[in-house]
C-alpha cells in the first residue's frame, strides 16, 4: 500500500478550514446578517474554491475550501474584521483544518491561538 505522501502524482495541495459557531441567544438574525458580507469579501479571492453557511438552530458551519495553505491565511486576513464581529455574537466552538501535511505545517503556528483539530490528508485524489 502506497501512502499518500509517497505518491506525489496525486498530490492534493487542497486545505479546507471547517469552523462551527454557537450564536448567542437572540442573535441569530444578527449573525445573518453578516453572512451575505463575508460571501462578498470572500467571493473576490483567488484561492478559494468554494464558501458558504449552513445552519441547524443556532449552530452554524462555514464550508469552506482553497487551494492550499496561503489560500486560508490570505483568506482569514481579508475577513478578519468581519470574523471579530461574528465573535462577539457567538463562540467558535469547533474548527477542523484538512489538508496534506506539507500544507497543514504552514498553518499550526499562524492559527495556533485558534485551537485547531488538524487532519492529514493521506490518501486520495483530487479532479
Amino acid at each position: 500500500m502506497v501512502k499518500f505522501e509517497e505518491n506525489m502524482n496525486t498530490q492534493d495541495n487542497c486545505c479546507t478550514l471547517v469552523p462551527y459557531f454557537q450564536v448567542y441567544e437572540g442573535k441569530i438574525d444578527e449573525f445573518k446578517e453578516l453572512c451575505p458580507k463575508f460571501i462578498e469579501k470572500t467571493r473576490q479571492e483567488s484561492k478559494c474554491l468554494y464558501y458558504g453557511f449552513s445552519f441547524k438552530e443556532n449552530i452554524v458551519h462555514c464550508r469552506e475550501g482553497y487551494e492550499d495553505a496561503q489560500g486560508i491565511l490570505n483568506h482569514l486576513a481579508n475577513v478578519e474584521s468581519l470574523l471579530k464581529q461574528a465573535l462577539t455574537i457567538s463562540d467558535l466552538i469547533r474548527l477542523e483544518i484538512h489538508g496534506n501535511e506539507i500544507e497543514l505545517e504552514k498553518l499550526r503556528q499562524p492559527l495556533a491561538d485558534f485551537k485547531p483539530d488538524f487532519f492529514v490528508l493521506e490518501y486520495g485524489f483530487r479532479k
